[in-house]
């Protein structure tokens, strides 16, 4: 596992280094796009009958097994590097869009792709029971805040619209991970246990969300009197690195949402910091979190870029995946238009949120790691085609031209004063 990761690293540092001397395009689209294309040469010269070569590779990155490097990984780091950096009091004022966006868009989109790809897999003769259609819909619905959030960095978008857009990405994301363990678990696939009820579902649902949201809370704030006691920088990193990888794995552990968890605990130490660091203490732990996050989000794009090696496809899923782009896209659209008229009025957001919010619905590595973790069956390879197709598509065509719409989105709200 130690070569395999340690040849993961020396690849992504590469592609990142190639990105940013000849490309210049944003990190995560740059990677991600240079590890498909060095996975797509390697499945050419296997073509050719150039031996070994995608073997090895193969075998390195089944070792390191996507699923597990993510979401038991690195994903609580990266939910609570995130918000973390995002202003809690802002997020705060602006929490009923981004609930309501957070858990409505996400349960519409679910149902809209779901029921969308049941009927696109049987139009191109692929037999896929609705649940299993439905799981899709749950796994790709989320945006991933990973990829969100690096967009938002670099297009510096006006506060409002950037604390809409990655406080809905990181709450989707976990609420998109519970959605997806109630119904693996109504399908008798997954971990969870969930009665094939209405109640059942919502039981689970309810156990996992609102008790990952508390018990994110009750980690925040036991590490917020730990760090305020003290003032040694290298201890408080220490401090709130354990507060993330252990409060992970003890979410995990109650049966609690992990994701939820990190989310929560990382804005209740983003609203206090001021009050736990002396300013020297708060920029070494900001600069530590920040790099982790920096490093890791490169890594994890590397890894999905790179990943497609492991995919074999036929031409009906190739067809059908093509066509499922096209419905998470409409999906989206619908999902984020529909909850929105409950809040647009009430907060004054400009015109153009809606399709920034559309076009800015990156999907990323949750999404790849929720497919590879689908057991063994006739159904899991049309799910997993188009989970990459989808996430491909989103990081590649989206992420490279969404800087226009960003333009006109911030004109309109600088037009649209925010509403008290």
């Amino acid at each position: 596992m130690l070569t395999a990761f340690a040849v993961l690293l020396s690849v992504t540092a590469v592609l990142a280094y190639l990105n940013e001397r000849l490309l210049h395009f944003p990190t995560t689209v740059g990677v991600t796009l240079a590890g498909t294309v060095a996975s797509l040469l390697l499945m050419a010269l296997d073509a050719l009958g150039v031996p070994g070569l995608r073997g090895w590779a193969a075998g390195l990155l089944e070792t390191l097994n996507f699923t597990n490097f993510v979401l038991n990984g690195i994903l609580s780091i990266l939910l609570f590097a995130g918000a973390l950096s995002l202003n809690a009091g802002q997020m705060l004022r602006q929490r009923v869009s981004i609930l309501t966006l957070a858990i409505l868009s996400t349960l519409l989109s679910t149902f809209l792709i779901g029921f969308g790809a049941y009927f696109v897999f049987a139009l191109v003769g692929l037999h896929v029971p609705l649940m299993w259609a439905l799981l899709f819909g749950a796994l790709i619905s989320p945006t991933d805040p990973v990829a969100v959030l690096d967009l938002l960095k670099r297009a510096r978008v006006p506060a409002r619209i950037e604390t809409l857009i990655a406080g809905e990405s990181l709450f989707n994301d976990g609420v998109g991970v519970v959605i997806f363990l109630v119904l693996a678990g109504l399908a008798g696939i997954g971990p969870g246990h969930a009665e094939p009820s209405v109640l059942g579902a919502l039981s689970l649902f309810v156990r996992e969300a609102l008790g990952g949201m508390l018990f994110g809370a009750l980690l925040g704030g036991v590490g917020y009197l730990m760090l305020r006691s003290i003032e040694q920088h290298a201890v408080e990193v220490l401090l709130t690195l354990a507060l993330v990888v252990g409060g992970y794995v003890a979410a995990t552990a109650l049966g609690v949402s992990g994701p939820l968890a990190m989310v929560v605990a990382g804005l209740v130490i983003s609203a206090v910091k001021e009050r736990a660091f002396s300013p020297d203490t708060r920029a070494h732990v900001e600069g530590f979190w920040e790099t982790a996050d920096q490093v890791l989000n490169i890594l994890l794009f590397a890894f999905i870029g790179l990943d497609v090696l492991l995919t074999r496809t036929t031409g009906r899923q190739l067809l059908a995946s093509v066509l499922l782009i096209g419905v998470a896209l409409a999906a989206r659209w619908i999902s984020v238009a529909l909850p929105f008229l409950l809040v647009r009025a009430r907060e004054g957001y400009g015109a153009y949120t809606v399709r920034l919010l559309t076009w800015g619905g990156l999907r990323g590595g949750i999404a790849i790691s929720l497919a590879l973790s689908l057991p063994d069956s006739p159904f899991r390879m049309h799910l997993l085609t188009a989970t990459y197709a989808v996430v491909l598509f989103t990081i590649a065509v989206q992420g490279l031209t969404i800087m226009p719409l960003v333009y006109k989105a911030s004109a309109a709200s600088t037009e649209t004063p925010a509403r008290s």
